[in-house]
């Protein structure tokens, strides 16, 4: 069994019992508020094991009783959180004490976190990986997709180019996949999975000082530390500066965000569920067209798509476009409603190959500036399949 199947298994039971717990809790609670002030007051609720006399009523049904609290990211992450008995580590308290001293730099970071908390944590969770995996952009990029080094690395995960390339992160003009935080997510998972099996025996600690500094660092590392007599896991290795503080960085924003009351830092609320959906790109999408669409505002588009250096989704680079999840359904259901290509009835117009905006204003009898106005174009380049609006005028003049 692989230590993936293994931590799998490990959560599920630790999920299952949590949840038992919580239900036999949450049944205490619900039942102990059915009764009157007077009823707990004389002490008529004690426990279902020393009272019957909270007893439901005989037509309410257990699950008609429970009455569990809501949970959000932050109490779904703590819940995925692995490494929380190991923080005496000298490098770790360093850390700690670091990001305590200045907490408004913490909250600002996990405001950032706001749209794409929750999709890692689930994506994390799903692969039964420590929840502090999912905190990996809080080191890197601040969460922010858009974050470039200067040695070359961009995006929440900070991939060099190299690195992104073999790990299938397309570069073309107009996208960048490392900052597209559906693929480079996924991405970034897969990388440290895959290194921890491949040279460390599933040690994700190991792993994440050869995202940092590279397997070949980390190799050698080891083998200098074998040959001196001394251990091999990541405490005892002479790494970089910088990977010798990678994980304990990880490790103290986890810590402090396991207890923020403890740190005295107040977490923005961020709701247990993803920001945005993904639309399946099958045809070229302009941000502008999908904000005309969807009814979400160009800078939200152009916020959860930071990949999109030209504003345009092609098959061919990005698989999807996020959009913010309550214009979801309306996008989907506007773009799988074929609209006229002669732009009768309904004002609209399909783009056709060979189209132009100077053809297509002829055409429909309006000017080519009526057309970007309405459409919110900034020049006249148009792709096939794009949806165009019609100005009134022009549906009129038919």
């Amino acid at each position: 069994m692989t230590y993936h199947t293994k931590r799998r298994m490990l959560v599920g039971f630790a999920s299952t019992a949590a949840m038992i717990g919580a239900l036999l809790v949450s049944s205490v609670y619900s039942q102990a508020a059915t009764l009157s002030p007077e009823q707990r007051k004389d002490g008529q609720f004690a426990s279902p094991s020393t009272s019957h006399a909270g007893r439901l009523p005989a037509n309410q049904h257990f699950w008609d009783a429970l009455a569990l609290e809501p949970r959000d990211a932050w109490s779904r992450l703590r819940a995925s959180l692995q490494w929380q008995d190991s923080l005496d580590e000298p490098r770790v308290q360093q850390w700690i004490d670091h990001y305590r001293a200045s907490p408004h730099n913490i909250v600002e970071i996990t405001e950032r976190a706001r749209p794409w908390l929750a999709w890692i944590v689930e994506q994390v969770e799903e692969r039964g990986l420590p929840g502090e995996i999912a905190l990996i952009p809080f080191v890197e990029s601040s969460f922010d997709p858009t974050a470039r080094s200067h040695r070359g690395a961009a995006g929440l995960w900070q991939f060099m180019p190299g690195t992104g390339d073999a790990l299938g992160l397309r570069r073309a003009r107009g996208y960048d996949g490392r900052l597209d935080v559906v693929a480079s997510t996924r991405a970034a998972l897969d990388y440290i999975e895959l290194q921890a099996d491949q040279w460390y025996e599933g040690d994700l600690e190991l792993s994440l000082a050869a995202y940092n500094a590279g397997a070949g660092t980390v190799n050698r590392a080891r083998r200098n530390a074998i040959s001196s007599g001394n251990g091999d896991d990541y405490w005892s290795l002479s790494l970089p500066r910088e990977t010798m503080n990678y994980v304990p960085k990880l490790k103290a924003i986890a810590a402090i965000i396991n207890d923020p009351d403890k740190y005295q830092v107040a977490l923005p609320d961020i709701e247990d569920a993803p920001a945005f959906a993904k639309i399946p790109v099958s045809r070229p999408l302009g941000l502008d067209e999908a904000a005309r669409l969807s009814g979400a505002s160009r800078g939200e588009l152009s916020e959860l798509n930071p990949a999109l250096s030209n504003g345009t989704a092609h098959p061919g680079q990005a698989r999807v476009l996020l959009v913010p999840t309550d214009r979801a359904d309306t996008l989907m259901a506007r773009l799988e409603t074929p609209a006229s290509p002669s732009g009768s009835g309904d004002g609209s117009y399909v783009v056709q190959s060979g189209d132009s905006l100077s053809t297509i204003a002829s055409r429909q009898g309006v000017s080519v500036s009526r057309i970007r106005q309405v459409n919110g174009l900034n020049g006249d380049v148009l792709h096939p399949g794009q949806v165009l609006d019609l100005p009134r005028e022009s549906v009129a003049y038919r």
